[in-house]
């Protein structure tokens, strides 16, 4: 029998894993191919989601503010066969929850990516100074960063949405703002390493200001992991402005949110009407972990030592 020399033998005690065809790949690469798939599923979904919400007004759907008490309440149309109108139900106030969980995703992802978007600029600025000019601006900013982290992230949302007041910008500036801190510190990490290599002393010698080799030199090699980190920011914002939503600080009623949509349901789960709190909290899940698996593949994509 002659061996089949195209497939390399495993190593001892490496992990392996069999493909469909029967051939050997490590466990790494099987566990990047599912990666992939994921995060093409993930993909998928976060493109249909944000289709919809961009082209919400010519989907045809009802008012989402819209209240008509006489159709309170009424079953999902695939349980009950009811009209078109209430395809996935009507809220306690009549309301249809399809077009509250569209018009919902519109708010969802604009705090979750105009948040990381403002926290991302804040914290590479910070990180970028604080690591590359070093003495008083580094004690500075990171002794705001420590004194931050100091206090617990919804405690001080908190507090600032209750002096500036609720709304949807001052919730996305509010939390803009309060979100630098980690980007600024793994940017800085990243600047000290990166200002004694040898590309950067070059610059510097051939009498690049100070500006120039921050921007050309030191902010492309910073940037990979901070898109990585706001992969897992956007997440955590649109959870965080769910929350707030569903304490009532977030987004005012009667503007539909996902947080919003969950609060005002849930005081009817026990009677059995559980379509109003249960929708929007699959779309939560779904758009949370689905933006997780992307940013998970960016990170694997990017990290030369993944790869």
């Amino acid at each position: 029998m002659s061996a089949d020399l195209s497939t390399p033998p495993p190593q001892p005690g490496a992990e392996v894993a069999l493909g469909a065809d029967g051939a050997v790949f490590p466990r790494r690469a099987w566990r990047r191919r599912g990666g992939s798939l994921g995060a093409g599923a993930s993909l998928t979904f976060l493109a249909l989601l944000a289709a919809a919400t961009i082209v919400a007004p010519r989907l045809g759907l009802p008012d989402p503010n819209a209240t008509d008490l006489t159709r309170a309440m009424l079953t999902p149309a695939w349980l009950s066969g009811a009209g078109r109108h209430a395809i996935l139900g009507t809220d306690p106030l009549g309301r249809d929850v399809l077009s509250r969980l569209v018009y919902g995703g519109r708010i969802s992802l604009l705090v979750g990516f105009s948040t990381a978007l403002i926290a991302g600029v804040l914290g590479i600025a910070a990180g970028l100074v604080s690591g590359y000019y070093g003495g008083f601006a580094d004690t500075v900013l990171m002794s705001l960063a420590d004194v931050q982290l100091g206090v617990p992230v919804i405690l001080l949302m908190l507090g600032v949405i209750a002096v500036v007041g609720p709304g949807v910008w001052n919730l996305i500036a509010v939390l803009g703002i309060t979100g630098w801190v980690l980007f600024a510190r793994i940017t800085r990490s990243e600047v000290l390493a990166l200002r004694a290599t040898a590309f950067v002393e070059v610059a510097r010698s051939t009498g690049a200001t100070h500006a120039r080799v921050l921007w050309k030199h030191v902010l492309p090699n910073v940037v990979q992991s901070s898109i990585v980190l706001a992969t897992f920011t956007v997440p955590q914002m649109i959870l965080t402005e769910a929350a707030l939503s569903f304490l009532g600080l977030g987004v005012q009623p009667p503007t539909a949110t996902w947080g919003s949509m969950i609060a005002d349901g849930r005081r009817y789960l026990l009677v059995g009407v559980w379509w109003p709190t249960f929708f929007p909290g699959v779309m939560l899940f779904g758009t949370v972990m689905s933006i997780n698996l992307v940013g998970d593949w960016l990170r694997l994509r990017l990290d030369p030592r993944s790869r």
